[in-house]
């Protein structure tokens, strides 16, 4: 529960680029879902901590020299002992 509370700054940030900033670039993501959407997802899914760091894997990576293509966020597993 902490780590949504820590994450929803984020979210918010991520939000905002998606409303306002975003309409006003041209498409060029490289990758489906679009990085602002796997961002969110990701901080939705995971917290700040995993999550921020998979959005800025990805977000580098989203160059020429990057992948491209259906590169969705991972699911997250329980680990049981």
């Amino acid at each position: 529960m902490l780590k949504k509370w820590l994450a929803y700054p984020f979210i918010l940030l991520v939000k905002f680029y998606q409303n306002f900033i975003s309409p006003l670039t041209p498409a060029t993501c490289r990758y489906t879902p679009t990085c602002s959407q796997y961002s969110l997802t990701a901080l939705q899914r995971f917290g700040i901590f995993k999550g921020g760091w998979l959005s800025l894997k990805r977000i580098f990576s989203c160059n020429p020299w990057g992948g491209k293509g259906y590169d969705p966020v991972p699911e997250k597993t329980e680990t049981k002992i």
